[in-house]
């Protein structure tokens, strides 16, 4: 005698329901729920964002980590700008620093160091130049500051871009951290240059 035929007819419709929830959750994909205004794309390009700071070479830096953290998500395909379903554009605003800790016998001389990276954004429909969202995101990092002080602001520089990537993507993927709408003005937020400050961000040791 089979087993299915001792089971009652209400355990044998519980086991099946619970078959087909273990089947849809198996296809369920985390970033498959687009905003309403990104609905119908399905392709991204992602040119080298703006640098309107004073650090060096992190436009292509952090370029890379937003296109990867797309490339992770799956949400959106990455491709150029001809074939694209729109175009995100980056603007690199700001690099905030502040020291979280000092030396034990000298207040001037920053041991850790908090570094935020500003990034404005857009996402443009390439066929009829209008803005599909916009805003601004932000990473954060902390780091102890070493002898090598340039490698050690480096890897922060990086960190944070890498969480920066995240909640840019989860934004655009998902809608988390935005209650943004379809914007119908086409001009793009002018950025501002960072100004210049005098103020030395080396430990005292190194100025």
């Amino acid at each position: 005698m089979q087993l299915s035929s001792l089971l009652p007819c209400s355990a044998r419709l519980i086991a099946g329901a619970a078959a087909l929830v273990l089947t849809s959750c198996a296809g369920y994909h985390a970033g498959s729920d687009k905003p309403g205004h990104m609905e119908h794309i399905q392709s991204l390009a992602v040119p080298t964002f703006k640098n309107l700071t004073l650090e060096p070479r992190s436009a292509v830096l952090v370029t890379n980590n937003v296109v990867r953290q797309f490339q992770t998500d799956g949400t959106y395909q990455i491709k150029d700008s001809q074939n694209a379903d729109a175009v995100l554009r980056g603007t690199i605003r700001d690099f905030t620093r502040r020291q979280l800790r000092s030396a034990r016998n000298n207040n001037l001389r920053t041991r850790e160091l908090e570094l935020i990276l500003y990034v404005d954004y857009t996402v443009e429909d390439p066929a009829s130049g209008n803005v599909l969202s916009r805003g601004t995101v932000n990473g954060s990092t902390s780091v102890f500051l070493d002898p090598n002080f340039q490698l050690s602001e480096r890897q922060a520089i990086d960190e944070a871009s890498r969480k920066m990537a995240e909640e840019l993507v989860s934004r655009l993927a998902e809608g988390w951290g935005s209650s943004e709408f379809p914007l119908k003005d086409p001009k793009p937020a002018s950025a501002k240059p960072a100004k210049k400050s005098s103020h030395s961000i080396l430990p005292a040791a190194m100025r």
